[in-house]
């Protein structure tokens, strides 16, 4: 896959608007969602060329098929060609469905990822994967395609509500957990989110996701690290979606970490000692919720229609120890119900 410029500074929208100005592209359309365009746009419209923007509400609920087709008839009612750009003002939802439509439109128009989340600035602006749900499924139908630029302006993190900073800073610990042991010392103490140093944090992360992608830019395998946590999360989020009571992405995840570390310790790969570290942190910085047992088989089901899955076995990323990853690993009904229950005891539920 090319390379393409990931700008992460307080001047990154100077730096998209001398971008816009070099490229001149034939026309632009910004894509937000009403948060972003009540707290985000107003900051970055004074950087931009003529353009149009379209609004969608906002919410996972949303990353679907009909509002793809919204967005590519409103593509088709500007005459957008093929050297118009999208930017995508928002979170993981805009990113990841915004990226989806441009690729798609017209066999591919270029977009550019303006990240207004910290999920979406350490994770999901970078790698080049797009997509939207279907059927209940997380991310089901999709496609890997590269973004013009990522342009990353860490001042946008103060518009946000803390539950979204702490979704977002569970794909910090994540990266961490498989790639750098010796910062996870540190970042173990963390209580207090909001008082990092969060553009340190972001460079960090998209550091590791750099590197993992351009090794495995297909997820073909080491990329598949960065699923960790995510085939017990996407389960648990996207049942929690269908019965109309949504988790953030983070807040599932942080159970899927729990509950795929407990697994590496029950198979002898994590010690007993570093699953307590990862438990601590993640109790002390997400409320969690309690899984009903009555659920364990639908979120198994779930899980047995995950996209990573091969030959009809559900397959994890699992840890060998902080740090160190372990990727397509097949685990048992009876390892992800078990997990399950483990991720409730930690809450005390």
């Amino acid at each position: 896959m090319n390379a393409y410029p990931i700008v992460i500074e307080n001047t990154a929208l100077e730096w998209l608007s001398s971008f816009l100005s070099e490229r001149k592209f034939s026309k632009i359309l910004l894509i937000s969602d009403q948060h972003t365009r009540k707290h985000c746009y107003p900051i970055l419209e004074s950087f931009l060329p003529p353009h149009e923007i379209y609004e969608i509400a906002p919410g996972e609920i949303y990353k679907n098929l009909d509002t793809c087709q919204l967005l590519w008839e409103a593509l088709t009612h500007r005459k957008m060609d093929r050297q118009s750009v999208v930017i995508n003002l928002g979170g993981g939802v805009i990113g990841d469905m915004g990226g989806f439509v441009a690729a798609t439109y017209k066999r591919g128009i270029s977009f550019i990822q303006v990240p207004t989340t910290l999920l979406s600035m350490v994770d999901a602006s970078v790698g080049g994967k797009l997509g939207i749900d279907f059927k209940g499924f997380k991310n089901h139908i999709g496609i890997f395609c590269e973004p013009e630029a990522v342009v990353i302006y860490p001042p946008f993190l103060d518009t946000l509500p803390e539950e979204e900073l702490a979704s977002g800073f569970a794909e910090v610990i994540k990266h961490h957990l498989i790639a750098d042991r010796e910062r996870w010392g540190t970042l173990k103490q963390v209580k207090d989110i909001r008082n990092q140093n969060l553009a340190k944090i972001i460079r960090h992360s998209v550091d590791v996701k750099q590197k993992i992608v351009e090794i495995d830019p297909f997820e073909k395998g080491i990329r598949k690290a960065l699923n960790f946590g995510h085939t017990v999360g996407h389960a648990i989020e996207g049942h929690a979606l269908e019965q109309g009571e949504p988790m953030l992405h983070g807040e599932a995840v942080a159970i899927g970490m729990i509950a795929e570390s407990w697994i590496s310790m029950q198979r002898g790969l994590l010690a007993e000692a570093e699953l307590g570290e990862i438990k601590e942190l993640i109790g002390r910085l997400y409320p969690g919720r309690q899984i009903m047992e009555v659920d364990f088989e639908v979120l198994y089901a779930r899980a047995q229609n995950d996209k990573k899955n091969i030959g009809g076995e559900v397959i994890c990323s699992l840890l060998e120890g902080i740090g160190k990853p372990l990727v397509n690993v097949a685990i048992s009904k009876e390892e992800f119900m078990g997990a399950l229950t483990f991720a409730n005891i930690v809450y005390g539920f």
